[in-house]
């Protein structure tokens, strides 16, 4: 375990940041999955508009709550960045979705937030929660 260098005030605004963002992205993955995997009439509407089908909508669902999961449990390091790496291809993939098909393009500005807040929590990440160096 690395001893930090940066004073105490610093180590707790930094884990307050990164929890903060953690707990939104997972909250809006786990939440946003379960409606997905429902199928509710606004989440299948608005992608019906945007040209995907719905069985897709099970697909990211499931997809959502697995990265959910893995972003709140301890140790998995190496899922962690599948998980982010997920968040950032949902939030602006679908952020390309609205741009280019001009539909619900007010969703854009919370899709950026949360593009954001997904790279926060990745940049703040603990060294506990990122993986370790390859191995070769």
């Amino acid at each position: 375990m690395a001893v930090s260098t940066q004073p105490p005030s610093t180590t707790r605004t930094r884990s307050i940041a990164y929890w903060t963002a953690t707990l939104l992205i997972a909250a809006e993955l786990g939440v946003g999955g379960i409606w997905d995997v429902a199928r509710i009439p606004y989440v299948r509407d608005l992608v019906v508009h945007l040209g995907y089908p719905t069985y897709f909508l099970v697909l990211l669902g499931v997809w959502k709550i697995l990265g959910a999961i893995v972003l709140l449990v301890p140790g998995r390091a190496l899922l962690k960045e599948w998980a982010y790496a997920g968040a950032f291809f949902v939030y602006t993939g679908a952020i390309a979705s609205h741009l280019t098909t001009r539909y619900a393009v007010g969703e854009v500005a919370v899709l950026t937030m949360m593009t954001a807040l997904t790279v926060l929590s990745w940049a703040l990440r603990p060294s506990g929660r990122r993986p370790g160096p390859a191995v070769r």
